[in-house]
This record gives structure tokens, sequence and C-alpha cells, in this order.
């Protein structure tokens, strides 16, 4: 059987255990993207391949991080319902 949590914490993205990896076509760019990941206090690995696309997907993930996402609070049994009808949410519609 494979364990899902093996109990050690990963990197953040953008430290030095993690640096963020980018790469891009031109010197210009190259010149950009350092500006960027130096405002903001990040490592990174940046390669300059003319010939490759260009990769950015780990700068973007830092410049817009995910929002958690928040459980709506459940409607407890003993509460009224939320219909309005004015009984229990067990004898109503939680049925």
């Amino acid at each position: 059987m494979k364990k899902i949590f093996d109990g050690k914490k990963t990197a953040k993205l953008g430290t030095e255990k993690k640096p963020a990896v980018v790469n891009v076509q031109t010197k210009k760019r190259l010149k950009e993207v350092e500006s960027i990941f130096a405002e903001n206090g990040w490592k990174c690995t940046i390669g300059l391949e003319p010939d490759k696309p260009e990769n950015i997907t780990d700068l973007e993930i830092l410049l817009n991080p995910t929002k958690p996402n928040i459980a709506e609070k459940k409607i407890g049994r003993n509460e009224p319902c939320p219909c309005g009808s004015g009984k229990k949410y067990k004898k109503c519609c939680g049925k």
C-alpha cells in the first residue's frame, strides 16, 4: 500500500530549497524576469534558450497565488429551516 503523506514538509516555491525554474527566449526578457524576481525576493533559475518556447509557469504561480476554498457552514439538525417554514430543519427539509 502506498503512503499518501510521508510526514515531510514540501518547500515553498521561490525559496533556496525550491527555486522557481523559468525559461525565456531573449536577453531582454531575461532582464525583465530577473527584475521581477529581485523585487519580490524570490529565488530562481532562469534559462536562456532561444530555440525553445518560453516557460514562465512558476513565475505566474508566484504572482497569482491560489486562494483557499472556504466551506459553507452546514445547517444543524435542530436549527430553524432556511426555507422559512418555522419548523426545525430535521422535521422540514432535512428528512
